[in-house]
């Protein structure tokens, strides 16, 4: 059965398009008007694997928060929907990943329940046109539309690109394991029976 999610959001501010398949093989097509958001977002996909196309027209003459906080509510929107019952899914992932001499914890629940723990803080600004507090903004919005536990946290920090870059694969490698279905898990990976 196909893990594949649509999803649309339009508001005054933005109109976004996901579609996001988690058993795809990493490949994109994404276009936010925010050049290292693309590339961040481009990233994450090819590292985890899944297959993404990202539409974005957002109020960029304000600034990018309503751009890249929306797209994470959709992207989070768009997991929780191709997850589906959770059923036969290993629920947890977790990565951390070197990137040069940058070190980056991510750990994923896919339990239903939102949470969100991010450490890290960067020295500039902006990364080209994106300003570096919606990296945080971003993955706050996914976890809470995914309605996953998320736990961000740069373990050795160094120049704000390799930190962005490697928050974004560490991402997508966890959300990766904790989709992977596995044959030993023949309903939800819970005490509850439910997630």
């Amino acid at each position: 059965m196909a893990r594949i999610a649509e999803v649309e959001r339009y508001t005054k501010e933005t109109s976004i398009e996901v579609q996001l398949n988690l058993d795809g093989s990493g490949q994109t097509q994404i276009d936010t008007g925010v050049g290292f958001f693309d590339h961040m977002l481009d990233g994450m996909a090819r590292h985890g694997l899944f297959d993404l196309t990202v539409k974005v027209d957002g109020d960029l003459t304000v600034d990018d928060h309503h751009t890249i906080e929306d797209t994470g509510i959709v992207i989070g929107q768009a997991i929780r929907k191709a997850v589906g019952d959770k059923k036969g899914i290993q629920r947890y992932g977790s990565r951390i990943l070197p990137m040069d001499e940058v070190l980056v914890l991510c750990a994923v629940d896919l339990c239903g329940r939102p949470s969100f723990s991010y450490d890290a803080v960067f020295q500039g600004d902006r990364m080209g046109t994106m300003s570096t507090q919606m990296v945080r903004e971003f993955f706050y919005a996914i976890s809470y539309s995914a309605m996953m536990n998320l736990h961000l946290k740069v373990l050795t920090p160094g120049n704000d690109h390799h930190m962005a870059e490697a928050m974004f694969k560490a991402f997508g490698k966890a959300l990766d394991e904790a989709t992977r279905i596995d044959p030993r898990i023949t309903d939800v990976l819970s005490t509850k029976g439910t997630i």
